[in-house]
């Protein structure tokens, strides 16, 4: 197995929903904020190759919205998830799958793309994945969620026949209190968490003797470690919490990787107890590794 870091360049948001009750006194000293009280975020997705397969998890905003959309984001950055890839000797058409944690703009938006009239898949030779629960929620979306959920960005991928899902376990927490999961592939397991949005997944991936988990937005970034630290976002804040307290200190106990989606500043780190609660151990790249 190899794994590779894909980056698709870097975005905005507001630091104050993406810290949710945390007062700006504090969130700022983590990740400053621009005059207008935005912070920069990346968009870091993840390339396994791994038993013939090339798998992409997550793909970024991509580029065919409007200039009126992109100017509430602030794309921006020299990085791309095409020039990410031809970095690491591959092309779009070279991936067999697309796992999609889920289905915001933001993790899915590089999903499909404008070929003149037409929204085509960007990945023409790839199989799309995602669960039907979540496909359900994304595709008939709340009020408050609608604006994450851009049809332009779901629809076309079952059009094309291109679409499977994962199967999703009947509980959301096991008996020992740990969050739920099931078997994608030999070297990758798939947690579901429910806080952020319903049926998001995290891939749990074994790679030499180590376990790396793609946080997607359970924990955008190492800041968001201490347990209040909860996006505006989420649909369900108080499950978020227990789950990242569930998770976190499984990761402490287990030494686990964590991958980072959306933090500008660290890639990886593993997570120890303090008398503060569970924190960031050690920061490093999967370069390190």
């Amino acid at each position: 197995m190899n794994i590779y870091t894909i980056n698709a360049g870097f975005f905005k948001l507001d630091g104050g929903a993406m810290f949710g009750v945390v007062p700006k006194s504090i969130w700022n000293k983590l990740n400053p904020a621009d005059e207008n009280n935005m912070c920069a975020w990346a968009l870091r997705c993840l390339l396994v190759e791994d038993n013939g397969k090339l798998l992409l998890i997550d793909n970024g905003m991509g580029n065919k919205q409007d200039a009126k959309f992109f100017g509430h984001y602030y794309l921006h950055g020299d990085d791309t998830l095409d020039k990410s890839l031809a970095a690491h000797g591959f092309h779009r058409n070279d991936i067999t799958d697309v796992f999609l944690t889920h289905l915001h703009f933001d993790h899915c938006g590089g999903s499909i793309v404008r070929e003149g009239d037409k929204l085509v898949p960007a990945f023409k030779n790839a199989t799309y994945w995602s669960n039907e629960d979540h496909w359900q929620w994304a595709t008939t979306p709340n009020e408050r969620e609608k604006a994450s959920f851009l049809k332009e960005n779901i629809l076309p991928i079952k059009e094309s026949g291109q679409l499977q899902f994962v199967n999703v376990p009947e509980k959301g927490m096991g008996m020992d209190g740990l969050l739920a999961r099931t078997s994608f592939s030999e070297n990758i397991e798939v947690r579901f968490v429910n806080g952020h949005t319903d049926k998001m997944m995290l891939p749990q991936i074994s790679y030499k003797g180590r376990t790396i988990v793609y946080m997607a937005d359970l924990l955008p970034s190492a800041a968001h470690m201490p347990l209040p630290y909860v996006m505006a976002y989420d649909m369900f804040p108080l499950t978020t919490l227990q789950e990242k307290k569930s998770f976190l200190q499984e990761a402490a106990d287990k030494d686990y990787i964590l991958y980072f989606e959306h933090d500008a500043a660290n890639e990886c780190c593993t997570v120890q107890q303090t008398e503060k609660g569970i924190r960031p151990k050690e920061s490093f790249t999967l370069g390190d590794l």
